[in-house]
């Protein structure tokens, strides 16, 4: 429709502009011939003088011509049809008030083209009936042509807009399957060109994010509902041993203090246990690192926090501090949570008279933190998975954990453009390494806003 309301509007413009030249040519041509009559006939009336020069006779169609004697009177050949009066223009022209050549520029209302010219004391005329028989015929040409090229635009531009989106179509039916299906896994074919062809590349490029981040989230449940069974399970029967016996009545002489002891102690470190597994699957289920603004922020201040929150959770293991002030750009609590994560790690094997330390300092354009500990260090073949989500040495089952701190460490590190890596400490344990990009001192002295939102 557009296609054809464009080439129907194309010619209708071009209709009227030929019109008018085609009728400016005519016109053009038509007082060329009158003028060339006019001389003729004047140059006869000169020398026969106006009431006695001959007039041609009428042909029958085409030329008229009448002398105008000075009077305003005026003379026809025979058998003429009669001309409109004569004008107060051509008047003056036949006594001389005016220029020698006049011409009409209008037909008048009897549709006549009157040419005037000074001759022999008054003025001949030579007329011609105005004639649009050929713009009339050249306007049906043109709006058969235009009819024509109407009806090919529509057909051309519906073909050619068919074609051009059949890949649109196609995309469609593929994007309303995939919406009623559920199914990622049907790819769109890459076809057509320019853009059509980049957007169904975006959209092969989201199904296959969509189906990674299912496929994600898929091995994250099966992990989680694997790690929940091991404390759930204990904590039930430990429960039901406890309503058991409180049913008999045999909770104080079934169990002794000692033991009653021993026992509540299991169910509060297995709700300890179950809650912080809660809360990294919290954190690991979020899109992102967190709802935080990126600061400008001295990763000292962040350490330091992190190893006094390590302290009040666990104060039998002792930290051993050696900061730097460096300056990266990041958010606050997720580099923190990660830096707990690493002190958290390595307190789980460090020995009670081996504290676990903490070095933080710049080299070249990095932020290094580095985390030690004295315990067994970590298997050569564990290294390459040390950071995969609810992974756990075989060493490290029967400790406290769930397997998910490292990979929260990991997953900070990447968001703020750095990189973990495992090592062996020199005194024979793990040794945990994050490289930041620090921020250069000289964007810091020149005063600039230190919250990027």
């Amino acid at each position: 429709m557009i296609a054809a309301t464009a080439i129907a509007l194309s010619v209708f413009l071009a209709f009227q502009v030929a019109s008018e030249l085609l009728d400016w040519q005519l016109r053009a041509a038509a007082e060329d011939q009158l003028r060339a009559d006019s001389r003729v006939l004047a140059a006869n009336a000169e020398s026969a003088g106006l009431g006695q020069v001959a007039l041609p006779p009428y042909p029958g169609s085409g030329r008229l011509v009448r002398v105008v004697l000075p009077d305003g009177s005026v003379r026809t050949p025979d058998g003429q049809p009669a001309l409109p009066p004569v004008s107060e223009n051509a008047v003056r022209v036949a006594q001389g008030a005016s220029a020698d050549l006049v011409e009409s520029g209008d037909s008048d209302d009897d549709g006549y083209l009157v040419y005037t010219l000074r001759a022999g004391g008054g003025a001949v005329q030579v007329a011609r009936a105005a004639d649009d028989s050929p713009i009339n015929t050249f306007g049906l040409g043109m709006l058969l042509i235009g009819l024509l090229c109407v009806v090919c635009g529509a057909l051309v531009g519906r073909a050619v807009a068919r074609a051009g989106l059949a890949p649109i179509d196609r995309l469609t039916a593929a994007a309303v399957r995939v919406a009623h299906t559920r199914d990622l896994d049907a790819d769109i074919p890459d076809e057509g060109g320019g853009e059509i062809r980049q957007l169904i590349r975006s959209i092969n490029d989201m199904l296959a994010a969509l189906r990674d981040s299912r496929q994600a989230q898929r091995l994250l449940a099966e992990d989680a509902a694997h790690e929940l069974k091991t404390p759930l399970t204990s904590l039930r029967l430990n429960i039901e041993l406890l309503i058991r016996l409180d049913r008999r009545g045999a909770l104080d002489s079934a169990l002794s203090s000692e033991s009653r002891t021993r026992l509540l102690h299991d169910l509060g470190a297995q709700v300890v246990e179950l809650s912080t597994l809660a809360a990294e699957l919290t954190d690991l289920a979020r899109g992102d690192v967190s709802d935080e603004n990126t600061e400008l922020l001295d990763l000292a201040d962040v350490v330091v926090a992190a190893v006094a929150q390590a302290g009040s959770r666990a104060p039998d293991v002792e930290v051993a501090l050696d900061v730097t002030p460096v300056w990266v750009s990041g958010r606050p609590a997720a580099l923190k949570r990660a830096v707990l994560n690493l002190v958290d790690n390595a307190g789980k094997w460090s020995p009670a008279d081996q504290p676990v330390q903490v070095r933080l300092r710049a080299e070249g354009t990095s932020a290094v933190l580095e985390v030690d500990d004295a315990g067994p260090g970590i298997d050569a073949a564990d290294v390459p998975r040390v950071f995969d989500r609810f992974y756990r040495a075989d060493s490290a089952r029967a400790l406290p954990g769930s397997g998910l701190g490292l990979s929260i460490v990991q997953r900070v590190v990447d968001a703020h453009g750095g990189r973990a890596t495992v090592g062996r400490s020199p005194r024979g344990g793990a040794l945990l390494r994050v490289d930041l990009p620090a921020v250069p001192i000289a964007r810091l002295t020149a005063g600039e806003d230190t919250t990027v939102h």
